[in-house]
């Protein structure tokens, strides 16, 4: 098939291609022109701009899109939408808050353009050797699609989610579920470490991954970020939030579902981008006042100033 894959970054231009090795004719556009070079090594055909490449397409033209979400892919899906035409199908493949995507399949639909939302997880080590694919469309566009999904996913881990906008849904609730397990593992590398036992942490871990019943893909990456310095002595303890999870917990608000494992990893997530915490901080306070507790002032050389 003939493809046009809009944002060739580290997952686009994996993505991308694939669907070249997959047998597929790709023609490629992201708006830094310092990717060329890399597109063509990859048999992509680098084009001028969108308009360069939706006129290269044969109708039905099929725009893939991978971009930040947000203002970035609203953005191009405004301008594609005013490229393209009937008939013609657009593909979200970024990480888009589901409602956005429900606002703009709305956009769209008025101008005859037929928009999928397509889930992609797996990184960008699932761009370059399979993904798994969460897609949100009809049945027969699924079906019309699949040659490029099947090019795309790994072997069993492409499925229809549903209409419009299950795609990135599903995707939003996969990535919350993430931030639990991650929090999870987390708290048990902290607990081993804690111990005043004599504990082989790494060993341990390693254990755990190999044939322990809380094995998994996420445990998999863990244990490979120990393995250079288990103490972690070069990292510092910032987790960004991507906005999935914000997103999730919002939904399970608004539909009355509990989700205290969410809530609690995304929580943690915001109290690691504080250079400290005031609410500790009040805390510990409060201790002193309450019951005489010392309360450990801080001094000239450690973060911040004395107080």
């Amino acid at each position: 098939m003939k493809i046009g894959f809009v944002g060739l970054g580290r997952m686009g231009m994996e993505m991308a291609g694939r669907l070249v090795k997959g047998g597929h004719c790709v023609k490629g556009y992201d708006i830094s022109s310092g990717v060329k070079a890399k597109a063509q090594e990859y048999g992509i055909e680098f084009m001028g701009d969108l308009a360069e490449l939706c006129e290269s397409l044969e109708t039905p033209k099929i725009v893939w899109l991978q971009a930040p979400a947000g203002a970035p892919t609203n953005q191009l899906l405004a301008q594609l939408g005013e490229l393209l035409g009937e008939g013609d199908i657009l593909v979200d493949g970024g990480n888009s808050d589901f409602r956005d995507t429900l606002k703009n399949r709305d956009m769209l639909q008025k101008k005859g353009i037929y928009l999928v939302d397509c889930g992609v997880s797996g990184g960008v080590q699932g761009a370059r050797e399979g993904a798994g694919l969460l897609v949100g469309a009809d049945q027969e566009i699924f079906d019309l699609l699949t040659p490029v999904f099947m090019s795309l996913c790994a072997k069993d881990a492409c499925t229809r989610a549903g209409g419009q906008g299950a795609g990135h849904y599903a995707k939003m609730v996969h990535n919350a579920v993430q931030y639990a397990l991650m929090e999870g593992y987390a708290e048990g590398y902290e607990l081993l470490r804690a111990s005043d036992i004599d504990i082989d942490v790494l060993a341990v871990m390693n254990a755990w991954q190999q044939g322990c019943s809380i094995r998994s893909y996420l445990l998999e990456v863990m244990v490979r970020a120990l393995t250079p310095d288990v103490q972690l002595k070069n990292v510092e303890g910032v987790v960004q939030d991507s906005g999935m999870g914000r997103w999730a917990l919002e939904e399970a608000i608004r539909l009355r579902v509990p989700t205290p494992a969410l809530a609690i990893s995304l929580q943690q997530r915001f109290r690691s981008q504080q250079e400290e915490s005031p609410a500790m901080k009040s805390l510990a306070a409060a201790r002193g006042e309450i019951g005489g507790h010392s309360v450990q002032k801080k001094t000239e050389g450690s973060l911040g100033k004395a107080e």
